[in-house]
């Protein structure tokens, strides 16, 4: 998932590398880190809330475990949809698109993606909100920047969840996912950042309402290249944005089929 900020931020970052904190594999540096990583913070324009978000990050250990053991990836496309519940995700998906018909055909007039797929993601995510994840956001996303294995790609996240910390989009005490995504759909704090959009006008961007959650996924999909109208099984124009969602091919392949026996 790339352009997660604004050009000018990116700017900023790509043109301080020297400044960049050294990362590390175990919990020795990391407090020194922390401050290090402050100033490249603050530099980016991340503000008092976030910088103290930042000061008492906690090492988030399983987090590091469940970075080193992901194993579901590798699984078939059968057994990673029997592993995900994908028959109770299409059943339950079916009802809910039936109970509230309207708020689905909102949000394909306005971003132009259907129903089955957003159900699909919200369903695979967090079993439509019942778990949304027992980690706390800000200290699982900023010890990924932290360790060395891909604090390059996680490094834009980290800043946005102390962005949207300071927005008062998140605290420091929000959980999500062990890798730091938050709310129905498990947002990336980076994209949630830039993808986010207030559904109910209430002036604010909660990814803990489903409202606001699914939108910004569907905005999320249109910004990727989502074609109104045009199908997304395999072969068809809307497929490979489905990659841009999650990059594992049989979480792909498991939405285009979810999502066509949702809409049926």
């Amino acid at each position: 998932m790339r352009r997660l900020l604004a050009p000018a931020l990116i700017s900023v970052l790509l043109a301080s590398p020297a400044a960049a904190a050294t990362c590390g594999n175990t919990s020795a540096g990391f407090d020194a880190w922390k401050q290090s990583f402050s100033r490249e913070a603050k530099r980016a324009g991340v503000r008092k809330a976030g910088l103290q978000a930042l000061a008492n990050a906690q090492y988030a250990r399983r987090t590091i475990a469940a970075d080193r053991n992901q194993k579901s990836f590798k699984y078939s496309l059968e057994k990673f949809m029997q592993v995900r519940g994908s028959a109770t995700i299409v059943a339950q998906g079916r009802k809910r698109k039936a109970r509230n018909p309207d708020f689905y055909a909102a949000l394909e007039r306005k971003y132009g993606v259907p129903a089955g797929v957003l159900i699909a993601i919200h369903g695979m995510e967090t079993a439509f909100g019942n778990y949304m994840g027992d980690s706390q956001v800000v200290s699982a996303i900023v010890t990924l920047t932290y360790d060395c294995r891909r604090s390059d790609f996680f490094r834009p996240h980290a800043l946005g969840a102390l962005k949207l910390v300071d927005q008062g989009a998140i605290t420091p005490a929000t959980l999500g996912a062990k890798h730091g995504e938050l709310g129905h759909t498990q947002f990336l704090p980076g994209n949630a950042l830039q993808y986010g959009i207030d559904w109910d006008g209430n002036g604010r961007v909660d990814f803990y309402n489903m409202g606001d959650a699914l939108a910004s996924t569907a905005n999320y999909l249109r910004q990727k290249g989502w074609k109104r109208g045009k199908g997304y099984q395999p072969g068809e124009p809307n497929y490979p944005v489905l990659k841009q969602w999650n990059a594992a091919t049989v979480y792909q392949q498991s939405l285009a089929i979810m999502g066509r026996q949702i809409d049926g």
